[in-house]
């Protein structure tokens, strides 16, 4: 038995945007995102409970809208079919699955027994008219996620595929949850969902206390604890069919578009998805609130549902608005509006004494003051920002990105400035055993951002799916169809078997000689493993930015293709693995904001260390292949009597450990040279040399160079 709804304690935002798309669908659903153990999906499923029941065929397997006259591929019905009513479904979509059981696919078994074609709906079908439920949205397959978000947008599903083509109403309530730890969603869909909540577990006792204690008395009796709270859940029920019931009612004035307009245009988001949200959102709060016209109060509740995920202009930037910006932005629409009505009133012809063209007026003042709808537009850039600056909105008073190593909000970036790995005063004289000194973040505005374009290993490899390499396996795209079971698993192809089976003169009916299987090629994500030397030798400050830049710009590349990174830092007497292999590029990314340089250069360690991760997760991950980015000058100062034999002999371990693996090489290796000044002495070189991998000098890692060193190092 589900957990009551009206039962859950704190959350209020979530519970509110849940509610909200409830009451509209047509909102495009709620991504939920927060940390593990902070009930996201006892939430969402209570939320199914509420909805209300359907009216369906019955003998309809897609569940259409008699009332709106829908058509099923399972029609024509007769006109005195009967009609039942049924609860709304909770329809949950594995991490897992395939692209047929998605949006459907050929009925093989209808084919196969009666030899004439059918569909098979799929979960789009079966979640018509209620919740979708994606937990870990993030781990899901891009191209599934595709799918289902065209759909939740369109509110229809296409199916062409297997020899079928048909359509079918797809409208659900679409809810995604995931912790951003194990990787974020690409921008492009992360804007697709129209209400976005953070969720955090409480840290006030008393909260946290009854939390616990209704937890534990439902798992006691779950029915007992359900009547506990039936009044509570009818009165909901309630609440959400009169929003329904009112929502086509509600007013949106053009005074509260403007409003929307400006607050939109004033935090910078991109395109104009994020206006129609908030306005449909507004309308479902005036709803939800029982008014009969939309005011600033929903407006204001809709922009905190609907903005913060869109002003993401970076992968790496946090989803945030804080409530100290969204009244700036607030007020400056406010004003807008005001000025808006000041021009209307005095008149667009208004050329009188004391008019804009008139003797009194100002002579450069003209019709057009940049007041209007699109006032918030042309707001100084710092205004956008939150006035409380500090370290939480990364504002005037923030020396850097705020939590998690988030860069500053759009709306106040710095121009970078040139730097590069030449040498200057402090670069020339290296000193290994200095101070520690903090590492510039990486991204910092100071810095050069570098663009590093796909590079691919050799072969075709069976690793997960992602958007690097190419690989064989269950998913992607179907080449052609074998008679044998591929080894990444059998794959059966519908319309080459049953055609096998007509040629063979068996009309539909295959025998096992005729089962035809379907290989198919796709991309693949890879290990990427930075092994950063942050001594006292690379601790010079415009190659340190320069070393940052160069990383970000790989990280950013590891981002886009769906890679898991990780992250070996060397410095003093050892090395450490600043960041085990994980699907979290942000992480990645914040943890390398986070180090300091300084100390002797272990540079054996480093190498050994990242050999054992590599190993590692080579045991944990078999059909992922790496790739080993070492960031180094190669001036090995510390790790034993003679360092420098050491770290060659560490190199040529990983050598060795870069043996054939599944379709390629397992592992290769690239050398960024960080060495700089007049006088080099190529130690980066020997490294590479005896690691059996490619060398890149800092300057070179930029565009089309880093596609090619990396090619150059698997050998493609």
């Amino acid at each position: 038995m589900a957990f009551p709804f009206s039962a859950v304690v704190g959350h209020p935002d979530l519970r509110l945007a849940l509610l909200l798309s409830a009451v509209d669908p047509g909102i495009g659903g709620v991504l939920v995102r927060g940390e593990k153990g902070t009930a996201k999906s006892t939430i969402v499923r209570a939320l199914a409970t509420l909805l209300p029941d359907v009216a369906v065929r019955a003998g309809d397997r897609f569940g259409v809208d008699v009332d709106a006259g829908e058509e099923s591929p399972d029609g024509p019905f007769p006109a005195d079919a009967p009609v039942e009513r049924r609860p709304a479904r909770l329809v949950e979509l594995p991490v897992g699955a395939s692209e047929d059981r998605l949006i459907g696919s050929l009925d093989l078994q209808e084919v196969l027994a009666h030899g004439r074609g059918s569909v098979q709906p799929g979960l789009l079908a079966l979640a018509h008219r209620g919740v979708l439920y994606v937990d870990e949205v993030n781990l899901l397959h891009d191209h599934l996620v595709d799918l289902l978000l065209d759909a939740a947008a369109s509110g229809r599903s296409h199916v062409e595929r297997d020899g079928v083509s048909f359509t079918h109403p797809a409208r659900f309530l679409l809810v995604g949850t995931m912790n951003p730890e194990e990787g974020e969603l690409r921008p492009q869909l992360l804007d697709r969902f129209g209400l976005t909540v953070r969720v955090e577990a409480s840290r006030v006792v008393a909260e946290r206390t009854e939390v616990v204690r209704r937890r534990l008395a439902h798992d006691a009796d779950p029915a007992a604890f359900a009547t506990r709270f039936a009044a509570d859940e009818d009165a909901l029920r309630a609440q959400i069919d009169d929003a329904r019931a009112r929502l086509g009612s509600v007013a949106l004035t053009d005074r509260e578009l403007v409003r929307i307009s400006a607050v939109c245009a004033f935090v910078e988001v991109d395109g104009m998805r994020a206006d129609v949200v908030v306005a449909r959102t507004a309308v479902a709060h005036a709803a939800w609130r029982g008014v009969d016209a939309v005011d600033v109060d929903d407006v204001r509740a809709a922009a905190r549902l609907a903005l913060p995920h869109r002003r993401r202009r970076d992968p790496f930037d946090e989803p945030h608005l804080s409530d100290e910006e969204l009244e700036k932005a607030l007020e400056v629409a406010e004003q807008a509006l005001q000025d808006l009505e000041d021009d209307q009133d005095d008149g667009p012809d208004d050329d009188g004494p004391g008019g804009p063209g008139g003797p009194d007026g100002d002579p450069e003042d003209g019709p057009d003051d940049g007041s209007g709808p699109d006032a918030g537009s042309a707001a100084p850039p710092e205004a956008g920002a939150s006035e409380a600056g500090g370290p939480e909105s990364g504002g005037p008073g923030s020396d850097g990105p705020g939590p998690e190593g988030a860069p500053s909000p759009p709306g106040r970036p710095a121009p970078p400035s040139g730097t590069g790995s030449g040498s200057d005063g402090a670069d020339s004289l290296p000193r290994d055993d200095g101070d520690d000194a903090p590492l510039s973040p990486v991204g910092a505005p100071q810095q050069v951002r570098l663009k590093s374009r796909r590079f691919e290993v050799r072969g075709v490899g069976e690793g997960v799916p992602g958007r690097r390499s190419r690989a064989r396996g269950r998913r992607g795209r179907t080449v052609r169809a074998v008679a044998e079971a591929p080894e990444s698993g059998p794959a059966p192809h519908l319309p080459a078997t049953v055609i096998a089976s007509v040629r063979g003169g068996r009309r539909g009916r295959p025998e096992p000689d005729d089962l035809r299987h379907a290989h198919r090629e796709g991309r693949e994500g890879n290990l990427v493993l930075f092994c950063v030397d942050v001594s006292g030798s690379m601790a010079a400050r415009k190659r340190m930015s320069a070393v940052t830049g160069a990383v970000d710009a790989l990280l950013r590349d590891a981002y886009q293709r769906r890679d898991k990174v990780g992250v070996v830092t060397f410095r003093g007497s050892g090395a450490s693995v600043a960041l085990p292999p994980t699907s979290s590029v942000h992480t990645a990314h914040a943890r390398l904001a986070d180090l300091h340089t300084g100390g002797r250069t272990p540079l054996a360690e480093g190498l050994r260390a990242a050999r054992r991760v590599l190993r590692a997760e080579r045991v944990r991950d078999p059909r992922r292949r790496g790739l080993l980015v070492l960031l180094t000058d190669g001036r090995a100062t510390g790790g034993g009597p003679k360092p420098l034999d050491a770290a060659l002999d560490a190199a040529r371990g990983l050598a060795r450990e870069a043996g054939p693996g599944r379709g390629g090489a397992a592992m290769s290796t690239v050398v960024v040279d960080c060495e700089a000044g007049h006088v080099r002495l190529g130690l980066a070189g020997r490294i590479a040399g005896a690691a059996a991998g490619a060398i890149v000098t800092l300057d070179e890692l930029t565009g089309e160079n880093v596609a090619a060193v990396a090619r150059t190092a698997v050998g493609a």
